[in-house]
């Protein structure tokens, strides 16, 4: 019997919810989920996910969705901050790994300023979901032996991502790029431009892990925005994708979502 103890009274738990799939929470994750005071999920949060809260959880959805936030970072800090100090057990509940492309830093630092005590429990993120369904490794031996998360969404006013491909991606090497943008014949262009072959495999998941998946098998001279599903979005670009295994992958994907509609 596994003993996993009950989310605490006056805690910030920085916690991640995996893909969407409530069967890919961790343990340490869905116990902190039924027994929270205050939940603050992200959009992408699933609806089964957030059932499985207690009924008296006070669930308040922060999330920040297509540039049009519902809140602001600063609005987040201070839920945290009011809660906690009010002896409330809180969830800043965040999809896929809390510590990957989640603002998490900016929290962290926020609690150790402010002195509240707080936990991280992390979550499988988006790539490796992603890679299970396609059934290819993101890295291999003869192949691929880096692994490269990147994002392209930058905070306001950075400047654009573009220059920063130039010489990050040898040939032997698999990138994952979350929250990719609408734009995918730009984004395409654009690794071309930095020196990544046209060739290059790149297929595209929309909603990973949910009965709503969707795969699209391209490579980067092939890619194009309208082929590509709803947000969220995950591209995975890497000459080790074997495009014949994804497809049959994707294949049996949109068979069994066909199923369960």
């Amino acid at each position: 019997m596994i003993s996993i103890p009950d989310a605490q009274s006056g805690y910030v738990y920085l916690v991640g919810s995996g893909p969407g799939d409530p069967a890919m929470l961790t343990l340490r994750a869905a116990h902190l989920i039924k027994t929270a005071d205050v939940i603050l999920p992200d959009d992408l949060v699933s609806d089964e996910i957030l059932a499985l809260a207690s009924p008296t959880a006070n669930i308040i959805p922060v999330g920040k969705r297509c540039g049009q936030p519902r809140i602001t970072q600063a609005g987040i800090h201070e839920l945290m901050l009011e809660h906690a100090r009010a002896e409330s057990s809180v969830i800043r509940l965040k999809s896929g790994d809390p510590l990957i492309f989640g603002r998490a830093g900016e929290e962290i630092a926020f609690l150790r300023e402010h002195r509240i005590s707080f936990e991280i429990v992390s979550g499988i993120t988006a790539a490796f979901a992603v890679a299970a369904t396609l059934e290819t490794t993101l890295t291999d031996r003869t192949r691929a032996s880096k692994l490269i998360l990147a994002t392209a969404h930058h905070a306001e006013g950075k400047i654009s991502l573009t220059p920063s491909w130039s010489g990050a991606f040898p040939e032997e090497a698999t990138l994952v790029i979350y929250m990719p943008g609408r734009d995918f014949e730009a984004l395409a262009a654009d690794l071309i431009a930095s020196g990544i072959k046209s060739t290059t495999p790149a297929t595209a998941v929309s909603r990973a892990s949910t009965c709503e998946e969707r795969v699209h098998v391209a490579t980067l001279e092939t890619l194009r925005s309208e082929d590509v599903g709803p947000a969220p979005v995950i591209l995975l670009v890497g000459p080790q994708v074997d495009l014949q295994a994804v497809r049959s992958a994707a294949v049996r994907t949109a068979e069994l979502a066909s199923m369960a509609g």
